[in-house]
């Protein structure tokens, strides 16, 4: 009895932490702050609320629940007017502060296409343009503020710079994005521990200032882990040749050296206050949201290859400590103690900068920026343990035979149509994500497949080769490309052919690839769907189907049925119709399936009603692309 006991609580625990903390957490915010449109407060444009809102992007991308999306969607709309004017913000009072939610507002843009997002994301952009700066051009925190750069407004402001910079194709920007950040350390890094102070003010006035150097006199955590996280994220959008990038990653290196030696031998945390060993040095304390903070920037920065992968274990021993002593269950609810609520410099009434002022801020339970953080964290490290199925591998996207090109909002041309950047309806942006959160790199190939520029990669995707109609030059399959490919399969690689009739795509010379491999693409089309009946596009991938073990039912819309030669085994059927059909070949394998299929409409949660597991169909299919299994037989 003692046994069975023992066992069922064992079991109960198991099933009490199955949820992932970083779904835990955002039920307690939709909880505490439900009824306050935006984080914490109906009218005032917070930086915390893009923190949390953030952190919830996360759990979107990682998930594919749409509800994650609708939340950041619905607290924005309070704010930002159909005319892309913002509630409560001024763009007068120069708070780099105030741009930080300008992430989401991109987001939703990039998503929706609706035109009062790109007008908001334009109005916080013009702040930037005109903000207050150093006499060596770095943004001051405040207008109030002046002359001072906190290492704060990194994170406010940089990332959202750089987006924007990244999808208007502003290119010089990204001198002064880099330069911020590199004049922040100049400033601010203290040569003998590498630690960053709080702040630095140019004319060396403030009561707070060093009157030789302009620094803050102490280490504040948060202040760090703002200027680490913005690191990060700002180099998402970097171009991979840009002459500065390098500098970036070089900073966050250094910075992470002087923090692994803060890192508390025992618990994995970090003191509110760093290196401090004066007066009073029993008052200080560990500190969530800067312990969160660290383990978003080093967890993101290894998996991004911009920090070395024996740095992820001190994430590891943090983010056990965070959740040790941080994060505790009360009522049914998940909370996180041990959040300073604000600490800064100057202002009414003044602070000092002294520890002793640090350690007269309240410490909170569920402060936004501490659970925002802790978001962030949780999000980056839920993926440890898929990243290692793809690790080393690299996803290549075809965009030659699929070259489709529009002029975007500026009059730029630019790709679209089943690309990796694209976070609209016709992108592969959650696709890619599913791709990097198991570990592998992506790529586009935008020229001829060649046995040179295909060696290196693990996966090769081409979808919908164009006709005239899409591209009036269209590159169409040659017999040339059929060699190099089929040699590059045979070799090991994993072709993946996504395609569908003729009227929507060019396969008349695409069929002669899939025909090396026994497989083609025909006109007989199924799955009409009309409007929104969404059950005409239903397909059952069968129990026990070994490419697609998790979804019980997927939609794939206007399928081209397959035709197939033996050694060809099919995987999925719609009645007698083959769907999905593999082939192995010499050491490598080919999947063709007839529709484009996992594009951001039909993964992303936005249109399908939950039944349909297209997100969990993509992540079977990824797992499957990136390991060496082929199956023997169809089920």
């Amino acid at each position: 009895m003692k046994k069975i006991l023992i066992i069922l609580l064992v079991i109960s625990s198991l099933t009490a932490t199955a949820q992932p903390l970083s779904q835990k957490m955002a039920a307690t915010v939709m909880n505490i702050w439900k009824d306050s449109i935006p984080v914490g407060s109906q009218t005032k444009w917070s930086y915390d609320m893009g923190v949390v809102l953030k952190g919830f992007e996360g759990i979107w991308m990682n998930t594919g629940d749409v509800k994650y999306f609708n939340a950041i969607q619905s607290k924005m709309d309070w704010f930002v007017q159909n005319d892309g004017t913002i509630k409560g913000y001024e763009l007068d009072e120069y708070n780099i502060d105030h741009v930080n939610n300008g992430k989401l507002v991109l987001l939703l843009y990039r998503v929706t296409g609706k035109e009062k997002y790109k007008k908001a994301a334009d109005l916080l952009r013009s702040q930037l343009k005109t903000h207050p700066r150093t006499n060596e051009g770095g943004f001051w925190h405040k207008k109030i503020y002046t002359n001072q750069m906190w290492l704060d407004g990194l994170y406010m402001g940089a990332p959202f710079y750089a987006e924007y910079a990244m999808l208007f194709h502003e290119d010089t920007a990204f001198n002064d994005i880099a330069n911020q950040f590199i004049w922040m350390e100049k400033h601010a890094r203290d040569a003998k521990t590498g630690l960053l102070h709080h702040a630095w003010d140019e004319s060396k006035q403030q009561q707070w200032a060093d009157k030789t150097t302009g620094k803050s006199p102490h280490f504040w955590g948060r202040a760090m882990g703002w200027y680490s996280d913005a690191i990060v994220d700002a180099l998402d959008y970097f171009p991979a040749n840009h002459p500065k990038r390098k500098a970036l990653i070089d900073i966050l290196n250094r910075l992470v050296i002087a923090l692994e030696k803060q890192q508390d031998k025992m618990t994995g945390l970090w003191y509110d206050v760093m290196n401090y060993n004066g007066p009073g040095k029993e008052k200080n304390y560990f500190e969530a949201s800067a312990s969160c903070q660290f383990v978003y920037a080093i967890a993101k920065g290894v998996r991004k290859g911009y920090l070395p992968a024996a740095k992820i274990s001190i994430a590891k021993k943090a983010y056990d400590g965070i959740v040790k002593q941080f994060i505790k269950e009360d009522s049914g609810q998940t909370n996180l103690h041990g959040t300073v609520k604000v600490s800064g410099l100057g202002g009414k009434p003044y602070r000092d900068g002294s520890f002793e002022y640090y350690m007269s801020e309240p410490v909170i339970v569920n402060d936004p920026k501490g659970v925002g953080a802790f978001l962030l964290a949780s999000n980056e490290m839920e993926m440890l343990s898929t990243l290692s199925t793809g690790k080393g591998k690299t996803v290549l996207l075809d965009r030659f035979f699929n070259s489709e090109k529009r002029k975007d909002v500026t009059g730029a041309d630019v790709y679209w149509h089943y690309v990796w950047n694209e976070r609209s309806h016709p992108g592969f942006y959650t696709l890619g994500h599913i791709f990097e959160k198991n570990g592998a790199k992506l790529k586009s190939l935008d020229v001829v497949p060649t046995a040179a520029n295909l060696k290196g990669a693990s996966v090769y995707i081409i979808v919908d080769p164009d006709h005239k109609k899409d591209n009036p030059n269209p590159n169409y399959v040659s017999a040339k490309d059929i060699v190099a490919i089929k040699n590059w399969v045979n070799a090991g690689g994993t072709l993946l052919l996504m395609a569908n009739d003729s009227n929507n795509c060019e396969l008349k010379n695409f069929n002669m690839l899939a025909g090396e491999f026994g497989i083609r693409f025909t006109d007989k089309s199924i799955n009409m769907v009309k409007n929104d009946t969404y059950e005409q596009g239903v397909v059952f991938p069968g129990k026990e189907n070994v490419i697609f073990p998790s979804p019980a039912k997927m939609f794939l819309k206007e399928i081209s049925t397959l035709e197939v030669k033996m050694p060809v085994q099919p995987y999925v059927f719609k009645n007698e119709d083959i769907v999905i059909a593999v082939r192995k070949l010499g050491k490598g394998k080919v999947l063709a399936v007839g529709d484009p299929w996992l594009y951001n409409e039909y993964v992303d949660g936005r249109k399908l009603p939950a039944e349909y597991e297209n997100f969990k169909a993509a992540e079977d299919l990824v797992k499957w692309l990136l390991s060496s299994r082929v199956p023997a037989g169809s089920k």
